[in-house]
């Protein structure tokens, strides 16, 4: 079978490009450790209420200064509303969803997770200063529009 030159060069091009977008999924996730949120443990959803994370979700402060923010996303908002914390320190966002699949997406950054029933996703993101909305970003249910809340960046007094 005779395969022009022309069709030859744009076989390796194209065969070229997938091999540079991999070298860059491997590379960014392999050396970088640059992982998308992820379900890093199970949950049993119909007992959040007892659970001494999720049961009253909130923003804790470590011994070691690291900010932790617990949420929990249930039909049609996010537990604690609103969200204060320190502006410009890594905030470890933990949630999860006591009912059905949830998003979380604050407007205006990369802050964006899915919240799943039965798992804890996690992901670490730094703000400047301001209010931010929350807004879930997979349909829930009929009161999916009004599911929305609020995140306050402070400066740190010192």
């Amino acid at each position: 079978m005779h395969v022009d030159l022309y069709e030859k060069i744009w076989m390796w091009a194209a065969s070229g490009l997938i091999v540079v977008f991999l070298g860059a999924i491997v590379l960014t996730a392999g050396l970088h450790a640059v992982h998308p949120p992820s379900h890093i443990e199970t949950i049993d959803p119909k007992t959040l209420a007892d659970h001494p994370e999720f049961g009253n979700p909130g923003v804790t402060t470590r011994p070691d200064g690291s900010v932790v923010v617990s949420i929990r996303a249930e039909l049609y908002s996010f537990t604690p509303d609103p969200i204060e914390v320190p502006a410009g320190r890594p905030v470890t966002f933990r949630l999860t969803s006591a009912d059905v699949l949830h998003g979380f997406l604050v407007v205006g950054t990369n802050a964006n997770a899915m919240a799943v029933p039965g798992y804890v996703s996690q992901f670490t993101v730094a703000f400047r200063a301001g209010e931010y909305i929350i807004a879930c970003n997979e349909y829930c249910g009929t009161m999916h529009h009004a599911m929305v809340g609020k995140l306050i960046a402070r400066e740190e007094v010192r």
